[in-house]
């Protein structure tokens, strides 16, 4: 049996962060990969000189972390490329685009035309941005409590700012554009931007989503890896080993044996164990780790209950085209942008989201346009166009019907906004949400954030009620994946986060803090529910939800 300091279950790009963090700090680490590639939600392939991202494909939030910044992996080979344009927000065929330049001044000088007075607040909001950048990232990426880094927002900010500040951040976007701007391009933009995530337009905190895309778009842009996504995991892999750990690929865990004085066991899906001496990260969604890797002996009964409560985000449909030419947009403007919203003004999202929580497969859909070849020429061959269209289906509707229903509606849309495409396009290649599921098992559903990111699901109660971060009931057990704060985003923040709380358990100072969570947290799973009512069994949980997606 082989022994090591730690076991990363995952190679997603958190938990090659959470690798290098604890093999830069000395420990001997072992990183086990299902898949053949590292990466996770982070990769590409390769058909006929074409690079197609296969998950995620556009990195406002990688671009600006502090954890990815600090790692160095421009050394590993990784480079960014950039748009001429970040993003253009096309509501109706017959509007101008409402467009983000890549220079704030150009940017505010065409929401003044749309209306004079939000090309000052344009220029205003980056100045605060800017002034509170750091703290905030920090606050959101690199700690759990977020003490240190808070105080340092607050200094930011201002003491005396704090309240409005706070006030702001909980926002709904509606009323935090209708707050902000005048015009409808300001508006749009906000709204747009929230739409990256899946808390509705109307709810709060969609507005903190929605200004800090929008504030990202304009410091760094949306920015790519050059040569496909997958080139930032394969700098991760390289610093991973760089630092001393052991990555291997094609390696699925079957389950995980928690212990106390001889650490974890980790068994491999091959018969294979490896002993962890004092933590195993578990890059996986929440519903893998405890309903799948660890004995059912061992997790509370408020475990299994609150998992019972647990909601993915939005199921995600993915178009994924090879066109033999540049979309013919109408509108100039989306053409030389990198990433494009499509289909709704900032009032038409409120309708869309609507007909989402209803359960309505929409009619006219809202649509994410990722021009790959825009941001990046190495993507495709000269003249040519590598391009993604994502937008959503309600939860329920995941099925192959829905799936070519929805696939002709998003393609309605184009006929709208760039007449002629049909004709350049070479191939289609289509991901269903089961798609993204079978070939990334943490896409629970077509899932993309690992949960929902509403705010009944964020901070203390993510993945579900708890203290928050990656400290779990079960000893030397760590969740190091967007089932944790700060939640879904290619940002390294949750794997950096479960390293450190690692890192601190594991030494003399740090082990009372480690165990008193840990009881803490039994003592929390142990309680009743706080309405009574008797736990739902598996199959009590398996039946409501089947009959929840044929209600839908």
């Amino acid at each position: 049996m082989r022994t090591v300091d730690a076991v990363v279950v995952g190679a997603g790009h958190h938990g090659l962060v959470a690798a290098v963090t604890l093999a830069d700090a000395g420990w001997d680490v072992v990183v086990l990969e299902e898949r053949d590639e590292v990466g996770g939600a982070v990769s590409s392939r390769t058909v006929d000189g074409f690079v197609l991202d296969e998950f995620s494909a556009c990195h406002p939030l990688a671009r600006s972390s502090p954890v990815l910044r600090g790692l160095d992996l421009e050394s590993h080979g990784l480079a960014w490329a950039h748009a001429p344009r970040p993003l253009a927000h096309l509501a109706h065929p017959d509007r101008p685009a409402a467009v983000i330049e890549d220079d704030p001044h150009a940017t505010a000088a065409r929401l003044a035309e749309d209306h004079p007075r939000d090309g000052d607040t344009w220029l205003a909001l980056v100045e605060h941005y800017r002034r509170i950048r750091d703290p905030l990232l920090a606050a959101l990426l690199t700690r759990w409590p977020p003490v240190a880094p808070a105080a340092r927002l607050v200094r930011a900010a201002g003491p005396a700012s704090m309240p409005d500040l706070a006030r702001f951040l909980l926002l709904p976007v509606t009323r935090m554009g209708e707050e902000l701007f005048e015009g409808q391009a300001g508006r749009d933009l906000l709204a747009g931007n929230a739409m990256h995530s899946d808390v509705p337009p109307t709810a709060p905190v969609s507005g903190v989503f929605g200004w800090l895309m929008t504030m990202l778009a304009q410091d760094v842009g949306f920015p790519s890896p050059v040569g496909g996504t997958r080139q930032l995991a394969l700098a991760l892999r390289s610093r991973a080993q760089a630092a001393g750990a052991d990555v291997r690929t094609g390696t699925p865990v079957a389950s995980i044996e928690p212990g106390r004085a001889r650490g974890a066991l980790v068994h491999t899906a091959s018969g294979e164990t490896i002993r962890a001496r004092r933590a195993v990260l578990a890059d996986v969604s929440a519903p893998a780790l405890y309903g799948r890797l660890l004995p059912e002996a061992v997790v509370p009964d408020g475990i299994r209950r609150r998992l019972h409560e647990f909601l993915w985000d939005l199921p995600t449909l993915k178009l994924n085209y090879r066109l033999s030419g540049p979309m013919p947009w109408r509108d100039e403007a989306a053409r030389g942008a990198g990433v494009l919203h499509l289909g709704h003004s900032w009032r038409g999202l409120v309708q869309w989201s609507a007909g989402l929580e209803a359960g309505e497969l929409p009619r006219l859909p809202f649509s994410l346009v990722g021009q790959m070849s825009t941001i990046d020429p190495s993507r495709s061959p000269a003249g040519t166009q590598a391009l993604w269209l994502y937008t959503h289906p309600p939860r329920g509707h995941t099925d192959s019907r829905s799936t070519l229903e929805l696939t002709r509606r998003s393609e309605a849309t184009f006929d709208e906004y760039a007449p002629g495409w049909r004709d350049l396009v070479l191939d289609r290649w289509v991901q269903s949400p089961t798609d993204l599921e079978a070939d990334n098992a943490n896409l629970g559903e077509g899932a993309v954030g690992g949960g929902t990111q509403q705010i009944f699901q964020q901070a203390l109660w993510r993945p579900f009620t708890s203290f928050g971060g990656p400290r779990t009931a079960i000893p030397g057990v760590y969740l190091a994946s967007a089932a944790i704060h700060p939640g879904g985003g290619v940002h390294g923040g949750c794997g950096y986060v479960a390293a450190r709380a690692a890192l601190a358990d594991a030494a003399w100072w740090g082990r009372p803090y480690g165990a008193a969570h840990r009881r803490a947290l039994r003592g929390l799973y142990a309680r009743p529910d706080w309405l009574g009512r008797p736990e739902r069994n598996r199959s009590q949980s398996a039946g409501r939800s089947a009959q929840s997606a044929a209600l839908l």
